[in-house]
């Protein structure tokens, strides 16, 4: 009886630990990154020779809390989640540029300042097309100033929010070492063990949204991780933590740096948003350096046109404009509007010949359609990288979910379970109510 009893006992144990890994589920199947447990329960057999006849078992007992894991599946997501941050970074900074270019109306500006050099050409004497034609000169000045403007605080974002994510990967990887080192004094098979893998998963997962993570665990799941590729620096070892930092050149080269353990060493994300700060920062460095290109062109050229002619008074024509630095921030000078120098050197005030130098300026200068292709270029740049994100966002999904098939929650099998597992232990408790009164039979005929 007493072997019936410890069965019982034993069995009741088990299915109690089932009952609650099961219920664990149940109240976690919502919660993101949650891992599937169960308990393992095997057959306790007795020693040969300890027991005789045909009795072979002392009960069962639960082997510890299983953890559903993938790594494969785990890698694929934290892969098209750096994939897919990269590509949503860039396309962010594009976006930006898209946004300082097409705000500042630069193109129909400089047409809008042709065109009135146009209408002065058709009267020259006359102050009022004259006064337009300053009007948007000053215009063409201010949108050249603007647009460079705009271009300087989209970089000043990027470079806040790149030291931002620099800042929070920083952040992960010190609450990463922290996990490793709850790892390495957690018993296996407890659920302290493996609520400590559900968090170092769920933090190698937000790590590889900034930068491409390569990560290998070793047999107390302490996760190793270098950055930039499998050849990268590392930046979490154990319960160490490196930090990386962040900088940029006024080319847009931008450079990010592993400190870790009194060493520094340069490192290339390929992936995450890191990546994508990385082609955002060039980007806008180089529409920046084209606007500075067309900036001085500009003012070089009518300037050019300026000095070759006469004003309405019979003066040499002034420079209407000066280029600042940077090149972009023009600064219109010539503000009367009798200093526009129509006339050939003197031919008079009625003579406009001098004019025809800003109709070759504009089709030898392309300005318009420089401003029209860089934004053209940028757009196309933009829709392709929607259309990428589109496709990874819909790889990511489908990874997330074959790795939720392989370790996630299904409330309908753990439903069943649960069922199963208290049909067992009603049972079980059964067995050890037959076996106390099959003992108080037996003394009550003593």
């Amino acid at each position: 009886m007493s072997d019936m009893l410890s069965i019982g006992a034993s069995s009741l144990r088990a299915y109690q630990a089932a009952l609650t890994t099961t219920s664990e589920n149940i109240a976690n199947a919502g919660n993101a990154g949650y891992s599937r447990r169960t308990a393992p329960v095997r057959e306790v057999v007795a020693p040969a020779g300890i027991i005789t006849g045909s009795a072979q078992g002392l009960g069962v007992v639960v082997t510890g809390i299983a953890r559903a894991a993938d790594i494969y599946k785990t890698a694929e997501v934290r892969t098209a989640t750096a994939e897919l941050a990269r590509t949503e970074t860039g396309a962010t900074w594009l976006q930006r540029i898209e946004d300082s270019l097409s705000g500042n109306q630069l193109g129909d500006r400089l047409t809008a300042f042709f065109n009135a050099a146009r209408a002065v050409a058709a009267d020259p004497a006359s102050l009022a097309p004259r006064a337009t034609m300053i009007e948007a000169a000053s215009s063409v000045a201010s949108s050249f100033a603007a647009t460079g403007k705009a271009l300087d605080g989209a970089m000043a974002d990027l470079d806040a929010s790149a030291s931002a994510a620099a800042t929070q990967l920083n952040g992960l990887a010190q609450a990463l070492g922290k996990v490793n080192s709850g790892l390495g004094r957690s018993a296996p098979g407890t659920s302290g063990q493996a609520a400590l893998l559900d968090q170092r998963d769920r933090l190698l997962e937000e790590m590889s949204a900034l930068t491409d993570v390569s990560v290998t665990t070793d047999e107390a799941g302490r996760a190793l991780v270098r950055v930039g590729g499998v050849a990268g620096p590392v930046l979490v070892e154990g319960e160490n933590a490196g930090a990386v930092s962040y900088a940029r050149s006024d080319a847009g080269l931008v450079a990010y740096a592993v400190h870790f353990q009194g060493q520094s060493n340069a490192v290339f994300p390929s992936g995450g948003a890191l990546a994508g700060f990385t082609e955002g920062a060039q980007r806008i460095a180089d529409a920046h350096a084209e606007i500075g290109r067309l900036a001085t062109a500009f003012a070089n050229g009518v300037n050019a046109v300026q000095a070759a002619g006469d004003d309405l008074q019979g003066n040499n024509g002034a420079p209407m404009f000066a280029i600042g630095d940077p090149a972009s921030q023009l600064t219109l000078v010539l503000d009367d509007p009798r200093g526009i120098a129509a006339a050939a050197t003197g031919a008079g005030v009625r003579d406009n010949s001098n004019l025809t130098g800003f109709e070759t300026l504009r089709s030898t200068g392309r300005f318009e359609d420089g401003v029209s292709s860089l934004a053209t270029a940028n757009a196309a740049a933009l829709s392709a990288r929607t259309t990428v994100a589109e496709a990874q966002s819909a790889m990511r999904d489908s990874a997330i979910a074959e790795r939720t098939a392989a370790t996630g929650v299904n409330i309908d099998e753990e439903a069943v379970d649960l069922i199963r597992f208290q049909q067992a232990y009603q049972a079980s408790t059964r067995v050890i109510q037959v076996a106390r009164e099959t003992l108080q039979s037996i003394l009550d005929i003593r």
